[in-house]
């Protein structure tokens, strides 16, 4: 028999199918915000007018804005945005950008309730993981300035209470873990996504799917995140396909949108994940791996690894992606190679060198120690790593 609990969010509500610029402003005037401060992606400020529309609908509210937030979202780079936002007075933050901004703002919202200002600062913040895989959690206080999000790819970490970011020195990205840093609000808009490159679109569409493939197989698997992660496979292996044919497509890029929404419903309430992610995070902190890319190089290998004991349910994920009668592994194979996405390291620029650190860093994330075939060992994640080699 089943059991477990499902624990809901601080989120207020999530928007799609509407303008983010009006959207925006129409949140901050909801939320009583006078001081509306923007943490951008470089590209959509200095190539596009889209910033600055939403900065004109924000009119008197609007506080300034900070387009420096480099992938994984380095601790110098939040606190630079942190030290920026509270000079201007900032109360509340919006995040318009890939998952590097939306991650990179939780951390800042951290910064401001705190007083950080300087990047060391963060380190009592971060969550800690021992060597049996426990988190251990420091208590401090929710920050008082919210987020809101209007995400312009697909990673969907905007609707989890987890900023991932890097310790530059260390080169790990590490985990900053507190009900209050999830944003209070999300705008899913199509348009809003157009000029997200096209590599970067497909390949955080994979993430997405890597979230519903892990919740699917988790160690806490029930009825009601298996519907929503099958839901979410469907919607974005029809999705992404249409999308890549027709980037113009706004059905197809709201149906993604939705899509990622939903891949992250086992997450945000609890579910732990496995193999790929945890290595995701070490490859993306030590090895500076595009997020996206991480899944495109390690879920198929990850999945193979875990098939001896999941293979029943790997097979309900072969369907949902519409590939009946093949393993999990090949359909994902299928659907990566389909959109021009890598799929092994060689192609993401590892080194073969490098693989005894990555299994080593491995060991210092949580989700290594919950994937569904037993890890505890840095030999166990070489195996998966040389596969994908």
């Amino acid at each position: 028999m089943q059991s477990g609990q499902i624990v809901f969010t601080k989120m207020d509500r999530v928007i799609f199918g509407q303008p983010a610029a009006e959207t925006v402003a129409a949140e901050a005037e909801r939320l009583g915000a006078e001081r509306v401060f923007l943490l951008v992606s470089g590209t959509l400020n200095r190539e596009t007018d889209a910033v600055d529309q939403m900065a004109d609908a924000l009119g008197g509210r609007y506080a300034g804005r900070w387009d420096h937030m480099p992938s994984h979202s380095p601790r110098e780079a939040v606190v630079g945005c942190a030290n920026a936002a509270r000079e201007a007075g900032c109360d509340l933050l919006v995040s318009f950008g890939g998952g590097s901004a939306t991650d990179g703002g939780k951390a800042v919202t951290i910064c401001l309730a705190h007083d950080i200002t300087e990047a060391e600062g963060l380190e009592p913040f971060r969550t800690k993981v021992d060597e049996n895989g426990q988190r251990h959690f420091p208590d401090y206080a929710a920050p008082e300035v919210r987020q809101i999000v209007v995400p312009t790819t697909l990673s969907a970490g905007e609707f989890n209470a987890r900023a991932g970011i890097t310790n530059t020195v260390e080169k790990l990205k590490q985990s900053f873990i507190h009900p209050g840093i999830i944003p209070v609000s999300v705008i899913l808009d199509a348009s809003a996504t157009v000029h997200t490159p096209e590599w970067l679109w497909l390949s955080t569409g994979i993430r997405a799917v890597d979230h519903a493939v892990e919740t699917y197989c988790s160690l806490d698997a029930n009825d009601y995140t298996d519907g929503a992660a099958l839901q979410a496979l469907r919607l974005l292996s029809q999705g992404l396909p249409r999308v890549k044919a027709d980037a113009d497509d706004m059905e197809a890029r709201l149906q993604c949108l939705m899509g990622a929404w939903i891949s992250m419903t086992g997450i945000v309430t609890g579910t732990r994940l496995g193999a790929s992610h945890a290595i995701g995070h070490i490859l993306g902190g030590t090895a500076n791996v595009p997020h996206g890319y991480t899944s495109c190089v390690m879920l198929p290998y990850v999945l193979d690894y875990n098939a001896a004991i999941n293979s029943n349910r790997q097979a309900d994920i072969a369907q949902a992606l519409g590939a009946p009668g093949k393993s999990a592994g090949e359909a994902l194979d299928q659907m990566i190679a389909g959109l021009g996405m890598p799929r092994i390291l060689r192609e993401v620029d590892i080194d073969e060198s490098q693989l005894p650190q990555l299994a080593e860093n491995c060991m210092l994330d949580d989700w290594t120690f919950s994937n569904p075939r037993e890890i505890r060992a840095p030999e166990q994640v070489m195996e998966i790593l040389r596969a994908a080699y």
